[in-house]
């Protein structure tokens, strides 16, 4: 005679709300960039050999707009819709 297989409990699924006991977060930091993010910047981390040549944000961002302007001066301008007579 065949044993019939034994039924299991359906797993539990875990809430969002709860936190498994396997994770330890208790040398968890906040993110130092939580709040430039919230506001809509982008983070960027920047190479070594970069971080030397632009020590800060704004010598960074200052470079980047220079750049930025001259490749869209060097961009194809878009075709314009011949009118017709």
């Amino acid at each position: 005679m065949k044993r019939g297989r034994a039924r299991r409990e359906p797993a539990r699924r875990q809430g969002a709300e709860e936190i498994l006991p396997e994770y330890d977060f208790s040398r968890g930091r906040p993110n130092k960039y939580a709040a430039q993010y919230a506001q809509g910047s982008s983070v960027v981390v920047l190479d070594p050999d970069v971080t030397a040549v632009f020590p800060n944000a704004a010598e960074a961002n200052e470079a980047l707009r220079a750049l930025a302007g001259i490749i869209r001066r060097h961009q194809p301008r878009p075709a314009r819709p011949r009118r017709t007579a």
